[in-house]
């Protein structure tokens, strides 16, 4: 859950790296959220809203992630744009999938210092 919050936190972060157990922590968490609001909405008599604004409400996050997620395996940010064509996001699954490069044109490798900050205690 806490990779979850980090990449909602940094929703509009397009610079630096995601590491691959944040990118595919915070998919699967929001993917699970969103089945959550498609049955649940329905199931409650409110219809598609609450999946729809949720959508709405993470694209930018989705996106940003996935670009510092390209980031860190050493591709340009700009491979998101393949998820355009359907064949395309393959593609981009495929690329976030591999390893973490080591060049440092996109920033330090995040795997050298604590990527999460600890959280307020309640």
């Amino acid at each position: 859950m806490r990779y979850y919050i980090d990449g909602l936190r940094k929703y509009a972060t397009f610079k630096g790296r995601a590491t691959r157990a944040e990118f595919w922590m915070f998919a699967l968490i929001d993917s699970v959220i969103t089945v959550a609001l498609y049955f649940g909405g329905p199931a409650l008599g409110i219809g598609m809203v609450p999946v729809t604004l949720y959508t709405l409400a993470t694209v930018l996050p989705n996106l940003a992630v996935t670009v510092r997620r390209l980031h860190d395996t050493g591709r340009s940010g700009w491979n998101v744009l393949w998820g355009i064509i359907p064949i395309g996001s393959i593609a981009v699954l495929i690329m976030c999938v591999g390893e973490s490069s080591t060049d440092e044109s996109y920033g330090p490798y995040p795997g050298t210092a604590d990527p999460l900050p600890p959280l307020p205690a309640v």
